[in-house]
């Protein structure tokens, strides 16, 4: 054999097996199987290297950090779960400030920080660090409001008087805001309170980052003298007689504040005070039953 065929026969015995070239032969075979494992384990580190890198944990915050702030759109805060920090241990209204006496879960990425009772990060909660002073829990700021009318009404369970309560002396209805409406919230969404294997007891089950909008009271009926106290039950009405419910932004209709001046085609006043169903149409001998005092307007 000349040296290549040599070569070629040496290589193909130690893939096959062949034992005709002796213990040199199974020496290299022995190399080469301890590169091929070699080649597995370096390929199985960078596998795990590289799901460290995807689900890596999160890192203490460095660098010009104003400390004393704490925010929830932070890159490395909105990736945690909101009962992560907000334990609902009771159904007040207010909730309590995270962290307890050994600051979890706040040490697991600032140690540092809470080792120094002089380090700004204590002001975020504590009036007086070394005394343990609390601040109370603060109002709504950074988080929206996220609900469904459609998916509450669809239960059965609740109706529009269950968050909507009679004010000023009953021309208006109330609007949940701040932590009153948790008082409301919470006969349902109790701690650890579950609906269809969901967890509807989180923060996160209501409140999204973004700006805060409240609903206002204040609408133009009101101006020309329409009251709800006079517009329920009483007179055989309820919400859905005026309000529909639908999906998207604006979630719940309300009529066209306007009686001789309303669009053809539009809901409004007119469609019950038509002079038929209820008082008013041509007849304007009762325009003092809507608009009263020295005030009112078209």
């Amino acid at each position: 054999m000349d040296d290549r065929r040599i070569s070629r026969a040496r290589f193909s015995h130690v893939i096959t097996g062949d034992t005709r070239f002796g213990s040199a032969d199974r020496l290299v075979k022995r190399l080469l199987l301890g590169l091929l494992a070699l080649l597995v384990l370096f390929i199985a580190a960078l596998e795990v290297l590289e799901f460290k890198v995807r689900a890596s944990p999160i890192e203490p915050q460095t660098g010009a950090i104003d400390f004393s702030k704490f925010r929830h759109d932070n890159a490395n805060h909105a990736r945690l779960p909101c009962l992560l920090c907000h334990r609902r241990e009771t159904n007040l209204a207010r909730p309590a400030m995270p962290g307890g006496s050994s600051h979890v879960p706040c040490t697991g990425c600032h140690a540092q920080e809470f080792a120094n009772s002089a380090s700004p990060v204590c002001s975020i909660c504590h009036t007086d660090a070394k005394t343990g002073a609390l601040k109370p829990f603060p109002r709504l700021a950074s988080f929206g409001v996220r609900f469904d009318h459609a998916s509450h009404l669809r239960m059965g369970q609740v109706s529009c008087s269950t968050c909507h309560r009679p004010t000023q002396r009953g021309v208006a209805l109330s609007i949940p805001n701040g932590f009153a409406a948790h008082t409301t919230c919470y006969g349902c969404h109790t701690g650890r309170a579950e609906s269809n294997n969901r967890d509807i007891s989180s923060c996160g089950t209501c409140h999204v980052l973004g700006g805060k909008r409240v609903g206002s009271q204040i609408a133009r009926a009101f101006r020309v003298g329409f009251s709800h106290q006079k517009h329920d039950r009483t007179e055989g009405l309820n919400c859905s007689e005026c309000h529909k419910v639908r999906s998207g932004g604006d979630q719940v209709t309300a009529p066209q504040a306007l009686n001789h001046h309303a669009s053809a085609n539009a809901f409004s006043c007119r469609s019950c005070h038509d002079g038929k169903r209820a008082f008013g149409g041509d007849d304007f001998s009762v325009c003092q039953r809507c608009h009263t005092g020295k005030t009112w307007r078209f």
